[in-house]
């Protein structure tokens, strides 16, 4: 059993980091490479630090883990020093633990129970033992291609190759089905591959996990929109159901900031994609923030991967602007009580690298001149709801001047783009943007099904993974009657929130 006691004899540790100019003079992940040894011992103390709960929160699916990840017998596996069975039950829940363990916020450690009082040193680090467990299991062979022995003689097409149509692929092939995926990029990944930095999770991470899909039999086709290079007809003609998971890129704007139409004004994605395809190799990106006074507006995960990204281009200096105010250090509890997850100030490590954060200020003009952008004009501001609707109040008359020659605009998104294949299969968006469906996962179109971010909006990897596998469970009931394929999540859930 458990150690109960092991928090008391272990206090919190976080994986290493690289030093900071190491860290800036490359796009190799920020996380030092530790000898196995030095790193599994520490691992092991970090989970020996679980005390094994009566009701383990973590692994609750509104409130930690909505994959319900098995994290207190794997922690108590890695504790004993069996990394292949933590290994197998690590990936009972998670076909892809080494995304989650590199990308995920972790909710899961939100809703650990010692999060709840800071006498206790911390939360226990769920993320690192997980993503260790992943490393090792890679390591150690433990990860292998699983083939289905039986067919179904179905086939299901998965449009989108993020993290939610690659996890319902699998569960799928797995199930014996055969399962297409359509990629419109000329790369397998989605968001994973052209939205997630290389120094988050470098792209060798997803390249082996792609051949162990390929291995199990599930095929790609890369370069194909759906709509446009394959008629949605032919679509439906050559599968037995469809899987959308397409994700929700409409970047969000700001047309109504005077000065937005200046050249050197973008949205988050138009740096973030060219920036990754130029490591993948495919030439200079035409949005470098080499030698420039860099911008940013949004305070989120897209903020600080555009952040770590201008560093690392070599940008002059770094602002990132957010409207609300400065967050604080610890949980309060009367906001956001244990275990939800907590309004806490959230430094990424491109925040220790280089630049500066502003909060409770918003953009109130982009200046330029001869059409090109120079500064922006700065308004303190507070956030606030009237009558439910949100506004964003300037609070001061002074107006404060930043140098700018590229703002970025990281402020969220807003849902699913317009596509043909939503026009070909009669679907029409939801006012948030996103493709609604029915407890069974389909949407209005029969034998069409929706999963991740198109279904929930912009989300967490970790609810993507959730829902790709829920909805390879509907699509395997759909095709054969039943199914035993696990559906973590359902398709109304939630993660628990105080309003």
């Amino acid at each position: 059993m458990a150690d109960p006691s092991g928090f008391l004899k272990h206090p919190r540790q976080d994986a290493p980091k690289r030093p900071v100019p190491d860290r800036l003079g490359d796009w190799r992940e920020v996380y030092r490479d530790q000898d196995p040894a030095e790193r599994d011992q520490q691992v092991r103390a970090q989970a020996t630090r679980c005390m094994d709960c009566g009701i383990p929160f973590c692994h609750s699916g509104t409130a930690g883990c909505p994959l319900g990840n098995l994290i207190p017998e794997w922690n108590d596996l890695v504790r004993q020093g069996d990394w292949e069975l933590a290994s197998d039950r690590l990936h009972a829940t998670n076909n892809f633990p080494e995304f989650t363990g590199r990308l995920c916020p972790a909710p899961c450690e939100a809703a650990c129970v010692l999060a709840i009082s800071p006498d206790s040193a911390g939360a226990v680090a769920i993320k690192r033992v997980e993503n260790t467990i992943a490393d090792v299991s890679w390591e150690r062979g433990y990860v292998e291609a699983r083939v289905s022995t039986v067919s179904s003689g179905k086939s299901v097409a998965v449009v989108g190759s993020g993290p939610g149509g690659l996890a319902a692929a699998q569960q799928l092939t797995r199930a014996g089905h055969e399962v297409t995926v359509y990629e419109r990029d000329d790369r397998l990944g989605g968001l994973l591959r052209y939205g997630i930095p290389e120094f988050k999770m470098e792209k060798r991470i997803l390249d082996r996990r792609l051949a162990q899909l390929r291995a199990e039999g599930t095929k790609f086709v890369t370069g194909c929109e759906v709509g446009v290079d394959l008629s949605v007809e032919d679509l439906r003609a050559r599968h037995d159901a469809v899987v959308l998971a397409v994700g929700a890129l409409r970047g969000r704007d700001a047309p109504d900031i005077p000065g937005r139409g200046l050249r050197g004004v973008h949205l988050a994605m138009d740096h973030l994609v060219p920036a990754n395809k130029q490591i993948e190799g495919d030439g200079p990106t035409p949005i470098d923030a080499r030698g420039k006074h860099v911008v940013i507006i949004g305070g989120g995960d897209t903020g600080a991967d555009c952040y770590g990204t201008a560093t690392r281009q070599g940008a002059a200096s770094v602002v990132q602007l957010d409207q609300y105010p400065r967050p604080p250090d610890v949980r309060d509890d009367e906001r956001s009580p244990w275990p939800v997850w907590p309004w806490i100030l959230r430094t990424y490590p491109a925040h220790e690298e280089a630049g500066e954060r502003r909060f409770a200020v918003a953009v109130e003009k982009f200046v330029g001149s001869d059409g090109i952008l120079t500064s922006v004009q700065l308004r303190e501001v507070e956030v606030r709801r009237v009558d439910g609707v949100r506004q964003v109040v300037p609070v001061s008359d002074d107006v404060h001047v930043l140098p700018a020659d590229l703002v970025l605009l990281a402020i969220g998104f807003d849902g699913v783009e317009k596509m043909p294949l939503l026009d070909g299969l009669g679907l029409t968006l939801t006012p948030r943007g996103t493709l609604s469906c029915g407890a069974d996962w389909q949407t209005t179109a029969p034998g069409v099904f929706v999963c991740g971010d198109a279904h929930r909006g912009a989300s967490l990897v970790v609810w993507a993974i959730a829902e790709g596998r829920s909805v390879a469970h509907a699509v395997d009931a759909f095709l054969t009657g039943a199914s035993d394929l696990p559906a973590p999540v359902h398709p109304t859930a939630l993660p628990l929130a105080v309003r």
